[in-house]
């Protein structure tokens, strides 16, 4: 089995994993800490003008229904185009799936290290990476830590329904998003109902092999599949508000959803995503860092129902914020969509220069000669 370092390609060792155990054991045995009153609330302040402007060009310019949100997460203001209306996910979802697999941990309930076996009946479809280790025999096991690392850097699919099975299923995932109160985000009951049901099919197990799913769904009456599509697009059954996903990032970054290890874990990991490279990763300035999922639904047609990326923007200096930019329907070029989430991170980072780049120094007077 290959370790979680190689997964991640930065020498991330397993010990990551059990050190996460090893302390969500400790946090369950440790006496509780003094209470503390409360802060008083502070009224947080309206975003920055300029930034606000120019989402709403960039939201307002964009040919498609797409929802762009984002949030200071040190001074709390947030500012977005379309940001409480539901987008679909599709595979940002993975982020829940761990959150869900970590607040497992922290409970003491799993570990990372828990050895856990794929068979073919695991396979899902689409982007599913790990398929190739089950292939080989017919079965693969790791462990829940390298699932979680595949699901997120790679958004491999059956890694992600394994991981979701093996903490609990859909009913977990769902019961984590309402008991830490993260607002307007749905989830389904995995990959391979959700794609289905998208295409106006059923699951059918040998949908996992080879181009089974591609020839099922083409062979669909186009009315049928159409008026699935549709209703997809209209009510996504795995729908989340882009101002409820900054909000969520935000907290995952102060540390209020997760346990201090399990938190530096989950953004490491999302530090290393492969895919998106050039969506909103392409408008990053030098020093900065994105901690990042994105999120790619079918294409009916010349329509494509989610096209997303998600994740917190982290400056030289520490700040933070969290960006959601999810495009419900859309036709226009990949690199149209593309320029578009680039062009939002560079309005956050030349906000953010606005507000904190240190002054340039005064140039000395030269002498007249």
């Amino acid at each position: 089995m290959t370790s979680l370092g190689k997964r991640i390609g930065t020498g991330f060792a397993m010990a990551a994993a059990a050190s996460v155990s090893a302390s969500a054991t400790n946090q369950q045995t440790a006496p509780s800490p003094p209470q503390k009153a409360s802060p008083a609330v502070r009224p947080v302040s309206p975003a920055p003008q300029y930034l606000r402007d120019r989402i709403n060009d960039l939201g307002r310019s964009f040919d498609g229904r797409v929802g762009i949100a984002v949030k200071s997460i040190g001074e709390g203001w947030l500012t977005g185009w379309n940001a409480d209306q539901l987008y679909p996910q599709q595979s940002v979802s993975k982020l829940w799936v761990s959150i869900t697999a970590l607040d497992a941990v922290d409970k003491g309930k799993v570990t990372l290290d828990d050895p856990v076996t794929l068979t073919t009946d695991d396979l899902t479809l689409f982007h599913q990476p790990i398929a190739d280790e089950v292939l080989k025999t017919g079965s693969y096991t790791t462990t829940l830590g390298d699932l979680m690392v595949r699901e997120i850097t790679q958004s491999d699919n059956t890694a992600n329904d394994k991981l979701m099975r093996s903490v609990g299923g859909p009913d977990a995932v769902r019961a984590m998003i309402k008991a830490k109160h993260l607002g307007a985000i749905r989830f389904y009951s995995g990959e391979r109902a959700l794609q289905s049901r998208i295409a106006g099919l059923s699951w059918n197990p040998s949908y996992s092999i080879g181009n089974a799913f591609f020839d099922a769904r083409d062979s669909l009456p186009p009315a049928r599949r159409e008026a699935a599509f549709n209703h997809y697009v209209a009510d996504p059954y795995d729908g989340a508000a882009p101002s409820a996903v900054v909000n969520a990032l935000a907290r995952l970054k102060r540390g209020e959803l997760l346990s201090p290890t399990s938190t530096q874990l989950l953004l490491d990991i999302m530090s290393h995503t492969k895919t998106g490279a050039n969506r909103l990763k392409g408008g990053l300035q030098p020093g900065w860092v994105l901690n990042h999922k994105t999120g790619t639904g079918q294409v009916l047609g010349p329509q494509q129902a989610g096209y997303n990326d998600i994740g917190i923007l982290t400056g030289p200096d520490g700040r933070s914020y969290a960006v959601a930019v999810m495009i419900k329907l859309t036709s226009v070029p990949l690199p149209v969509r593309m320029a578009m989430m680039n062009d939002v991170v560079r309005a956050v980072i030349a906000q953010h220069d606005m507000q904190y780049a240190p002054a340039a120094e005064p140039q000395a007077v030269q002498p007249s000669r």
